[in-house]
C-alpha cells in the first residue's frame, strides 16, 4: 500500500508569482503539487519517525485562483475522492487590489457536539469554512468576498489544555513498548545573582504531575504534539479552509505552555521539573515543522540553517531539529522567528513575542531581545499605505491592565523593596501579567517608535498603524493617538484590534471579572500605583472605541488604498444552532448562528 496523507495539505506563504504548500504523509515520499500549468515537487524529509514536505509552486500570474492536486507517488491525495467541497485553490496576491485579511487567536479544537460548544462555544473558524464553501459554490451572501490572507497569531493548539480523546492518547502512547521517556531537569544557564533573589520558593503552577514523570494531561513528546496538531487541524472542515487560504501564524504561550517564558523566575522553576527538557525541546521543534516552516517564503527556507540540515539529513533528522529546538530555547538571540510580509504597499509584521524574550535578569526583561527589537526597530518606518503590526499579545491593553502590568514590573523588579519581590512574581503568574505593558522597557521603545512614524520621522507617515493581537479572550477596538507635546500634528490612525478567541470562550465568572478593567475608575486607580512604582507615562494615549466582545469571534480587516476598515464576526449564543444542508450538496449539518455587524472604518 502506497504513502498517504496525514495531515493537509496546507497552503501558506504566498507571493504574487510563488505558493507554498505543506502537507504531513504516513510514510517517505515523493510530493508533487500541480495545477493546470505549473508543478512543483519534494521529497519528504523525516523527524521523529514523522514525514513532512514543502513544495513551492513558481512563475503563477498574479491574482491567480488557480485548482491545484497533491500527488504522493504520482498517485492523487488531494482532493480526496467524491470530495463535496468545492476545489482547493491557489491563491496569488493581487497587490493592486483591496487586501481582505482575516485573523484571530485562541483555537481549541473540539468534536463540535453540545457538550464542547456549551463550553467552548461555536468554531469560528469551522463557521468560516462552511461560509466561504458557501461562497464558492455561488451561494454566499452578496457582501462577502475572498480573503486575501488569513493570520493565526496565538494558541492554535492547547498543549497543556487537551480534550478527552488527546488524552487517551496519551495514556496510550506512554504504555506502549518502547515508549520515549523524558529526559533529565537541567537549570537555567546563566543565572545571576538578581535573577535568583526573586523571594519566591514555589513551582509555577505547583501542578500534580509528580517529580519525575511528565504530567498525564499535558503533551511532552514530538509523537504527542504531532498528533495535537493532528487533532487541531484535521477536521474536514477546516481542513478544507486551510488548503485554499494562504495562512501565516505566530505561536503563544498555550503552543508550548501556559506562562511560557514570563519571568526568569518561571523558567528556573519549570527547568527543575524532569521532563521539561524534553517538553520544550518538542514544542519548539514541532511549532518550526508544523507552523513555521510555512511562515517563510522560498528564498527565505532556502537560506534557513535549520532547514538546509534537516532536508537532507541521511534517515530520521530528529537529533538535527532537538539540537535547534534546545538552542533556541537557552538563548534567545539563536534564533529569529518574527518575520515579516507585503501585500500590496502595507506591510505585515509578525512578531514573536514568546520564544525571544529576555527574561534571565527579572530586573532587565525585555519582549523581544536585543536582536528582536533591533529587527522590529527597522522595519517600523513609513513609506507604506498601512504599517501593521501583528503579536500574539494586544500591545494596547484596556487601561486598568497596562497600569495593573507596569506596576507589577517595577515591583518584580524591586522599585517598593525586595521583599516585595516575590508577592510580586506570583501575582504576575496568578493572573498573567505578562504583556506587552509588563515589559516597559519594549512597550516605550515600540510606542516611540510607531510615534515617530506617525510624525514622518521614519519615512512618509502611512495611513495608519494597526496592531492586531489575540491572548485576552475577549475582543475589542481602542483607538490610540500621540499625547500633545510628544510630537508634531499627524494625521496617521493609530489602532489596536484584537480579536480572541476563535474557540474558546471565556466562562461568564472572569467575564464580569474582566469587565472591570474597562472602567475609568480601575483605570486611575491602576494609573496612581503605577506611578507611584516609578514607570513611565506612554508616549500614547488610548481608549476603547469598540468591545470588549467575549463571544467566539473572527475578524476581517480589509485595507485599500489608503483606505482601512475592520469587522468582526461572532457566534453570539452557542445554544443556538440550526440544521441545513452544507455547501454543495453536503450532507446536513448544525450550524452556528454567526452574526456580522457592520464595519469600522479605521481611515479613509
Amino acid at each position: 500500500m502506497g504513502a498517504g496523507l496525514r495531515l493537509g495539505p496546507m497552503l501558506r506563504h504566498v507571493t504574487d508569482t510563488t505558493a507554498t504548500i505543506w502537507v504531513e504523509t504516513d510514510s517517505p515520499c515523493r510530493v508533487t503539487v500541480a495545477t493546470s500549468w505549473h508543478t512543483a515537487g519534494a521529497d519528504t524529509f523525516t523527524v521523529h519517525g514523522h514525514h513532512y514536505a514543502v513544495c513551492e509552486l513558481t512563475g503563477l500570474p498574479p491574482g491567480a485562483m488557480l485548482p491545484y492536486e497533491v500527488r504522493i507517488d504520482d498517485a492523487v491525495a488531494w482532493p480526496e475522492p467524491d470530495s463535496a467541497y468545492p476545489p482547493s485553490l491557489v491563491r496569488t496576491v493581487d497587490h493592486d487590489a483591496p487586501a481582505r485579511i482575516m485573523f484571530g487567536s485562541c483555537h481549541t479544537s473540539t468534536d463540535h457536539s453540545a457538550r464542547a460548544v456549551a463550553r467552548y462555544g461555536v468554531d469560528m473558524l469551522r463557521a468560516y469554512a462552511l461560509r466561504l464553501a458557501d461562497l464558492r459554490c455561488g451561494e454566499g451572501a452578496a457582501d462577502d468576498s475572498e480573503p486575501s490572507l488569513l493570520l493565526l497569531i496565538g494558541d492554535q493548539i492547547y498543549a497543556d489544555e487537551i480534550q478527552p480523546r488527546m488524552k487517551a492518547f496519551l495514556a496510550e502512547h506512554r504504555r506502549r513498548p518502547g515508549a520515549p521517556k523524558a529526559t533529565g531537569a537541567t537549570g537555567t544557564p546563566g543565572a545571576t545573582d538578581a535573577e535568583a533573589d526573586t523571594g519566591t520558593d514555589a513551582a509555577p503552577d505547583a501542578d500534580a504531575d509528580g517529580a519525575d514523570g511528565p504530567p498525564d494531561d499535558e503533551v511532552v513528546f514530538f509523537d504527542e504534539y504531532a498528533e495535537l496538531y493532528r487533532h487541531a487541524w484535521s477536521d474536514p472542515d477546516l481542513r478544507w479552509l486551510l488548503s485554499t487560504v494562504p495562512t501565516l501564524m505566530m505561536f503563544d504561550d498555550h503552543d508550548i505552555r501556559d506562562d511560557w517564558n514570563t519571568s526568569g523566575a518561571w523558567r528556573r522553576d519549570i527547568a527543575a521539573r524532569a521532563w521539561w527538557r524534553t517538553r520544550i525541546t518538542s514544542g519548539i521543534g514541532a511549532y518550526w515543522v508544523y507552523q513555521h516552516l510555512g511562515n517563510l517564503s522560498g528564498d527565505l527556507r532556502a537560506a534557513d540553517p535549520v532547514f538546509a540540515d534537516v532536508a537532507i539529513a541521511d534517515g530520521d533528522a530528529a537529533p538535527i531539529l532537538d539540537a535547534f529546538a534546545a538552542r533556541a530555547d537557552d538563548d534567545p538571540a539563536h534564533y529569529l522567528w518574527s518575520y515579516r510580509y507585503d501585500i500590496g504597499r502595507s506591510r505585515i509584521l509578525m512578531v514573536d513575542t514568546r520564544c525571544g524574550r529576555d527574561v534571565a535578569d527579572d530586573t532587565r526583561r525585555t519582549i523581544l531581545g536585543a536582536d528582536g527589537t533591533a529587527w522590529l526597530d527597522r522595519q517600523v518606518t513609513g513609506g507604506v499605505d498601512h504599517l501593521v503590526v501583528a503579536s500574539s499579545l494586544p500591545f494596547l491593553l484596556p487601561k486598568a491592565v497596562h497600569h495593573l502590568e507596569a506596576w507589577n514590573e517595577a515591583v518584580c523588579a524591586g522599585a517598593w523593596g525586595r521583599w516585595l519581590r516575590g508577592p510580586g512574581e506570583k501575582l504576575r503568574r496568578e493572573v498573567d501579567l505578562e504583556h506587552w505593558a509588563a515589559f516597559q522597557t519594549s512597550f516605550h521603545a515600540l510606542g516611540d517608535a510607531v510615534a515617530g512614524v506617525a510624525a514622518g520621522e521614519r519615512g512618509e507617515p502611512p495611513a495608519s498603524v494597526l496592531f492586531l493581537g489575540g491572548d485576552v479572550h475577549f475582543s475589542y477596538l481602542a483607538r490610540a493617538r500621540v499625547r500633545a507635546g510628544e510630537a508634531r500634528g499627524t494625521g496617521t490612525a493609530i489602532v489596536q484590534l484584537v480579536c480572541s478567541p476563535t474557540c474558546n470562550r471565556m466562562p461568564p465568572v472572569l467575564r464580569r471579572i474582566t469587565r472591570l478593567a474597562t472602567s475609568a475608575a480601575t483605570a486611575l486607580v491602576g494609573a496612581v500605583l503605577a506611578r507611584a512604582a516609578g514607570a513611565r507615562r506612554p508616549v500614547l494615549d488610548w481608549r476603547l472605541d469598540g468591545g470588549p466582545w467575549y463571544d467566539n469571534s473572527l475578524a476581517a480587516l480589509t485595507l485599500d488604498g489608503r483606505a482601512a476598515e475592520v469587522s468582526w464576526s461572532h457566534s453570539p449564543d452557542p445554544r443556538h444552532t440550526v440544521s441545513e444542508e452544507g455547501p454543495a450538496g453536503l450532507a446536513p449539518t448544525a450550524r452556528p448562528v454567526v452574526t456580522r455587524p457592520g464595519g469600522h472604518r479605521l481611515t479613509g
